[in-house]
Formats: C-alpha cells, structure tokens, sequence
C-alpha cells in the first residue's frame, strides 16, 4: 500500500466571485431583453410618425367640379370652387374647398384656369364685359383664353392652365393644383 495520504475532500468554492459574475451576466441579459422589448413600440411609432414625411408628392388626382350644362357655350368663363378631400402629413378632412377654377366652353372646346394670379398670388376676376381676366392687386391682364394680353402686365406668365375632362357624358372634372406666382415657369406649389 502506498504510503501517501490520501487527499483530503475538495471543498467547493463558490464564492463572492462566481456569484458576483452570474448576478452580471443575469443583470445584462434582463437589461438586454428590457431593451429589445422597448426598442419594438418606439421603432413602430417612430415609423407611423415619420410615415406622411417619407412619402413623395403624388401628382394631383382629377377632382369633380361641375356638371357640363352649368357652363354654357358661350365662351364666358364662369368661376367654379374646387371641393375635395383634403390631405396633409397626418390628417385627412373631407369636402374641403381647395381652391377655385374659371371654366370656359364654346363649341369646340372646354379650358379650366386656375383663379390665382401667377404675379403674386392674388386672386384674378372676370372684367365687368366678360372680355378678359383683370387682376385686382397689380393690373395683370389676361384674354379669355389666359394669355398675357397687355406688354404693361406685370405677370411673368399666362394664367395658369389646368387639365380638364368630361367624364360620363356630362361630369367636368379638372386636376387642380397651384403653382408658385412670380416665376416664368410654372412650378407646382409642393
């Protein structure tokens, strides 16, 4: 037999060091968790705030105006409000006039001009004779088909052109939209 004494129990050691390193690690995996759990809502509400500011501008959608026989044929232009659901960022209101177009059928045609003076924004009439557009604000002059008609009229343009169609037979609809006043170009207003 051996004359070594035998060894004597192994004495387990669980001290403050192994215990402090599991409390850690269970400390940084709640911590962990807590922030995947809380990242989940602020990064869904993150998305459905910043959502409408993502979004491109969509080209403006054809909106009904009026019926065909409300604008006779007789080559006058007669002024219509434009009234359609209206949507910024983050609200939607419904039946919201937007605007207003002069809308001018003869026999051959049909024009929709918007109402803005492309000067300066103010808002044009038809002179009291039916025979042209007049600005109030600057004396800008427009003929009834929206040409500039006076070289002393101080709008870089012609009135602003919108695109107009009939549908079903007798539904005037017009794809309205404003333009920045005072440029030579016709740039929308975004």
């Amino acid at each position: 037999m051996s004359s070594q004494a035998p060894h004597p129990p192994r004495e387990e050691t669980t001290g403050t060091s192994g215990q402090a390193r599991r409390g850690f690690l269970a400390g940084a995996g709640a911590i962990a968790a807590a922030g995947l759990a809380f990242l989940a809502p602020v990064w869904s509400g993150l998305r459905v705030v910043f959502d409408p500011l993502r979004r491109t501008a969509r080209d403006p959608a054809l909106v009904p105006v009026t019926r065909l026989a409300a604008v006779p044929a007789d080559g006058v232009p007669r002024k219509f409000r434009v009234v359609t659901d209206r949507v910024d960022a983050w609200n939607t209101q419904r039946n919201m006039p937007v605007g207003a177009v002069y809308l001018r059928r003869t026999e051959d045609s049909l024009q929709a001009f918007n109402v803005i003076c492309p000067h300066a924004g103010c808002f044009v009439n038809l002179a009291a004779d039916h025979s042209r557009f007049v600005c109030p604000c600057h004396k800008s002059s427009f003929d009834l088909e929206g040409a500039v008609d006076d070289p002393a009229s101080p709008s870089p343009r012609d009135m602003d052109e919108l695109e107009v169609e009939v549908r079903e037979g007798d539904e005037i609809w017009v794809r309205f939209q404003n333009f920045l006043p005072g440029r030579s170009d016709k740039t929308p207003v975004a």
